[in-house]
């Protein structure tokens, strides 16, 4: 990459540390035996995957025995869910979930209703947080899951998980969360929080794409998701990705130890971006719960303006940002996340994602400052009823 670029969309995905690197080269050159194997080489690969697993569980206060390492955070949630789904369906059909999560627990929900499964997609409030009483009064004598994403990708908000799983484990409902976003960014005890299921992901934390892994606590019923071989204690079939595995397994490791410094720096650079946002541009509105987010989450809403538009224009002044999810940015439609906080389309279609990471500083943000109000003036300047409210007249 020749140009110099100032990335904002840590949200989307992390650039692999140097140190997590250090970890995986060995196991991409000379360590590459299978772990399934006897000899050597494969006994070196299957004790790096278990020292990552030792590294996982750590970070979760969870039993090494119940990480199970996936080819992404994707597959831990499909997994979670159809396999509490298509195991407990003896006892009931009804999932609990939310209007905000995720595609990959949202379409995993819809899949299931095409099979018989019965879900609720419980709404939020105006900052996207989900009431715990709504989740109690949800419950119905079938109910066999609860799944509620910790922190919301796109708005940051993080969600009062251990009301929820106070409640649940009352109930004896299962109760899945998928923390890709929260894992490394919040401190994380499944214990403390009855948590029986967690999905994570590594390339949200410094590590690489392509693997996750999913916490099962021990006892919980749940059927495979993939199969083939006895890889992972024949629960999850295919041979290990063993330097993506050792990968995340450094960077959990390295990004709880240090949640407290890394936080410190983010929310200098969130809470400094809102203010002066919010001071400098009218007519913005920011998305998401103002204290009660992800450290390093900004979510803007400019009004009289496309967010694709906006990104292009960022872009071509080497600013990298995003309007939602990484997962939708193909898609014409206003998120759903943002429809969901009570947004209208029109004022949906004009949002910033802005996260940040590690290595962002202080002068980034003074550029981003100093081209923002710019950009989104030039645009408003294309806008009708832009030009309208300049004049006076009522905005409807």
């Amino acid at each position: 990459m020749d140009r110099k670029t100032i990335y904002f969309d840590h949200a989307a995905t992390t650039p692999i540390s140097s140190e997590v690197l250090e970890k995986m080269l060995p196991y991409l050159k000379g360590n590459f035996g299978n772990p399934s194997s006897i000899y050597f080489l494969g006994r070196e690969s299957k004790k790096a995957i278990e020292e990552a697993r030792e590294k996982v569980s750590k970070a979760i206060n969870a039993n090494p025995r119940e990480i199970f390492f996936t080819g992404s955070g994707t597959e831990a949630d499909n997994w979670a869910i159809k396999g509490v789904a298509y195991s407990n369906k003896d006892k009931g059909n009804h999932i609990i979930t939310t209007s905000i999560e995720h595609h990959a627990v949202l379409h995993t929900c819809r899949y299931l209703e095409s099979d018989g499964f019965e879900v609720t997609y419980l709404p939020v409030d105006e900052n996207g947080l989900i009431s715990p009483e709504d989740v109690l009064n949800a419950i119905r004598p079938n109910t066999i899951l609860i799944s509620v994403m910790f922190a919301n990708n796109e708005i940051g908000t993080v969600q009062p998980i251990k009301e929820i799983g106070k409640i649940a484990k009352d109930k004896g409902v299962i109760f899945h969360t998928d923390a890709v976003q929260a894992v490394g960014n919040i401190p994380i005890d499944v214990n403390e929080l009855n948590i029986d299921l967690l999905s994570l992901s590594a390339h949200k934390l410094y590590g690489p794409k392509g693997v996750g892994a999913l916490y099962i606590k021990k006892g919980v019923k749940i059927t495979s998701f993939i199969h083939g071989g006895a890889q992972e204690r024949s629960r999850r079939a295919s041979t290990e990705n063993v330097a993506g595995i050792v990968g995340l397994g450094e960077a959990i490791k390295i990004a709880t130890e240090n949640i407290e410094e890394n936080n410190k720096a983010l929310l200098s650079l969130r809470d400094r971006t809102i203010e002066e946002v919010l001071k400098n541009i009218p007519f913005t509105r920011l998305n998401g719960d103002r204290n009660n987010r992800l450290p390093g989450n900004v979510n803007f809403s400019f009004e009289f303006i496309e967010g694709e538009s906006l990104l292009l224009m960022l872009d071509m002044k080497g600013i990298a940002a995003s309007s939602g999810s990484a997962c939708t940015s193909g898609s014409l439609d206003p998120s759903h996340v943002l429809l969901a906080i009570g947004l209208p389309h029109e004022i949906a279609h004009g949002s910033l994602r802005i996260t940040f990471g590690k290595d962002n500083s202080h002068d980034d943000v003074n550029i981003l400052l100093n081209e923002l109000p710019e950009i989104v003036g030039r645009l408003r300047e294309m806008s009708p009823l832009y030009e309208k409210v300049k004049r006076g007249k009522q905005y409807v």
